[in-house]
Protein backbone atom coordinates (compact mmCIF):
# COMPACT_ATOMS: atom_id res chain seq x y z
CA UNK A 1 0.00 0.00 0.00
CA UNK A 2 0.95 3.65 -0.42
CA UNK A 3 -0.03 6.93 0.39
CA UNK A 4 -0.20 9.60 -2.70
CA UNK A 5 -1.24 12.78 -3.00
CA UNK A 6 -4.39 13.68 -5.80
CA UNK A 7 -2.31 16.95 -6.86
CA UNK A 8 1.50 15.02 -7.96
CA UNK A 9 0.22 11.30 -8.84
CA UNK A 10 0.25 10.25 -12.14
CA UNK A 11 -2.91 9.71 -13.32
CA UNK A 12 -5.27 11.98 -11.39
CA UNK A 13 -8.39 11.15 -14.08
CA UNK A 14 -8.41 7.61 -12.74
CA UNK A 15 -8.46 8.40 -8.85
CA UNK A 16 -10.59 11.41 -9.39
CA UNK A 17 -12.97 8.47 -10.59
CA UNK A 18 -11.94 6.14 -7.92
CA UNK A 19 -12.87 9.20 -5.86
CA UNK A 20 -16.60 9.48 -7.08
CA UNK A 21 -17.32 5.95 -6.57
CA UNK A 22 -17.81 6.69 -2.95
CA UNK A 23 -21.13 5.99 -1.40
CA UNK A 24 -20.65 8.85 0.93
CA UNK A 25 -22.64 12.88 0.27
CA UNK A 26 -19.31 14.22 1.67
CA UNK A 27 -17.10 12.01 -0.85
CA UNK A 28 -19.30 13.19 -3.36
CA UNK A 29 -18.97 17.02 -2.43
CA UNK A 30 -15.03 16.06 -2.87
CA UNK A 31 -15.33 14.57 -5.76
CA UNK A 32 -17.39 17.14 -7.46
CA UNK A 33 -14.64 20.27 -6.24
CA UNK A 34 -11.74 18.54 -7.90
CA UNK A 35 -13.67 17.48 -11.21
CA UNK A 36 -14.70 21.30 -11.36
CA UNK A 37 -11.21 22.45 -10.31
CA UNK A 38 -12.69 24.15 -7.01
CA UNK A 39 -11.01 22.37 -4.58
CA UNK A 40 -8.20 24.51 -3.79
CA UNK A 41 -10.30 27.59 -3.90
CA UNK A 42 -12.75 26.48 -1.01
CA UNK A 43 -10.16 24.67 1.45
CA UNK A 44 -6.73 26.60 0.97
CA UNK A 45 -4.08 26.59 -2.14
CA UNK A 46 -1.94 24.55 -0.38
CA UNK A 47 -4.30 21.96 0.42
CA UNK A 48 -3.56 17.90 -0.37
CA UNK A 49 -6.22 15.32 -1.27
CA UNK A 50 -4.24 12.19 0.57
CA UNK A 51 -5.02 8.35 -0.75
CA UNK A 52 -4.36 5.16 0.35
CA UNK A 53 -3.68 2.98 -2.61
CA UNK A 54 -3.16 -0.71 -3.44
CA UNK A 55 -1.97 -0.52 -6.89
CA UNK A 56 -5.06 0.56 -8.93
CA UNK A 57 -6.85 0.32 -5.93
CA UNK A 58 -8.11 3.25 -3.52
CA UNK A 59 -8.41 2.00 -0.66
CA UNK A 60 -9.46 5.12 1.31
CA UNK A 61 -9.06 9.06 1.66
CA UNK A 62 -8.85 12.12 3.37
CA UNK A 63 -7.71 15.95 3.02
CA UNK A 64 -5.19 18.17 4.19
CA UNK A 65 -6.66 21.79 4.60
CA UNK A 66 -6.22 25.06 5.20
CA UNK A 67 -10.30 25.02 5.98
CA UNK A 68 -13.18 22.96 6.33
CA UNK A 69 -16.74 22.87 7.22
CA UNK A 70 -15.86 25.12 10.20
CA UNK A 71 -16.12 28.20 9.08
CA UNK A 72 -15.23 31.12 10.28
CA UNK A 73 -12.18 29.86 12.32
CA UNK A 74 -8.57 30.49 13.15
CA UNK A 75 -8.11 27.06 13.74
CA UNK A 76 -5.99 25.57 10.87
CA UNK A 77 -5.21 23.36 9.39
CA UNK A 78 -7.71 20.43 8.78
CA UNK A 79 -8.40 16.92 8.23
CA UNK A 80 -11.31 16.82 6.09
CA UNK A 81 -13.37 14.09 3.84
CA UNK A 82 -12.06 10.80 5.90
CA UNK A 83 -13.61 8.13 3.79
CA UNK A 84 -12.66 4.63 3.73
CA UNK A 85 -14.08 2.43 1.06
CA UNK A 86 -16.87 -0.50 2.95
CA UNK A 87 -15.10 -3.39 1.58
CA UNK A 88 -11.74 -2.07 3.31
CA UNK A 89 -13.14 -1.16 6.76
CA UNK A 90 -12.15 -2.26 10.25
CA UNK A 91 -8.50 -2.12 9.47
CA UNK A 92 -7.34 1.37 10.47
CA UNK A 93 -5.73 2.19 7.19
CA UNK A 94 -6.82 5.82 7.64
CA UNK A 95 -4.39 5.57 10.22
CA UNK A 96 -1.45 5.70 6.94
CA UNK A 97 -3.12 8.79 5.99
CA UNK A 98 -3.22 10.36 9.47
CA UNK A 99 0.67 9.28 9.53
CA UNK A 100 1.36 11.06 6.23
CA UNK A 101 -0.11 14.14 7.54
CA UNK A 102 2.05 14.40 10.70
CA UNK A 103 4.73 14.41 8.83
CA UNK A 104 3.28 17.13 6.45
CA UNK A 105 2.24 19.15 9.58
CA UNK A 106 5.49 18.23 11.04
CA UNK A 107 7.19 19.68 8.46
CA UNK A 108 5.25 22.85 8.54
CA UNK A 109 5.98 23.13 12.25
CA UNK A 110 2.23 22.77 12.86
CA UNK A 111 1.40 22.42 16.39
CA UNK A 112 -2.09 20.71 16.26
CA UNK A 113 -4.10 19.72 13.57
CA UNK A 114 -8.07 20.31 13.75
CA UNK A 115 -10.80 17.47 12.58
CA UNK A 116 -14.55 18.18 12.24
CA UNK A 117 -16.89 15.20 12.94
CA UNK A 118 -19.85 13.85 14.58
CA UNK A 119 -18.29 10.27 15.06
CA UNK A 120 -17.63 10.03 18.65
CA UNK A 121 -15.18 7.15 19.63
CA UNK A 122 -13.39 6.80 15.95
CA UNK A 123 -10.74 9.88 15.55
CA UNK A 124 -9.90 8.74 19.14
CA UNK A 125 -7.96 5.79 18.29
CA UNK A 126 -5.84 8.05 15.99
CA UNK A 127 -4.81 10.11 19.10
CA UNK A 128 -7.21 12.82 18.67
CA UNK A 129 -8.78 14.56 21.68
CA UNK A 130 -12.30 16.04 21.76
CA UNK A 131 -11.39 19.93 21.50
CA UNK A 132 -14.91 21.96 21.90
CA UNK A 133 -18.54 21.79 19.78
CA UNK A 134 -18.41 24.45 17.08
CA UNK A 135 -20.71 24.99 14.46
CA UNK A 136 -20.12 24.28 10.83
CA UNK A 137 -21.28 26.17 7.68
CA UNK A 138 -25.02 25.23 8.00
CA UNK A 139 -25.13 26.38 11.60
CA UNK A 140 -25.24 22.95 12.80
CA UNK A 141 -23.65 21.43 16.02
CA UNK A 142 -20.17 19.33 15.15
CA UNK A 143 -17.46 18.41 17.35
CA UNK A 144 -14.07 19.10 17.02
CA UNK A 145 -10.97 16.99 17.94
CA UNK A 146 -7.62 18.14 17.91
CA UNK A 147 -4.28 16.12 17.40
CA UNK A 148 -1.49 17.54 19.11
CA UNK A 149 1.82 17.24 16.52
CA UNK A 150 4.99 16.29 18.86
Amino acid sequence: MQVIDYFSCDNPEHWLRQIGKSDWGAGQFLYNLLRENKFKNVVGENSKVLMLTNENELISFCTYAERDDIQPTELTPWIGFVYTFPEHRGHRYVGYLFQEIEKLAKAENVQDIFISTNHIGLYEKYGCEFYQMMSDMNGEPSRVYRKHVN
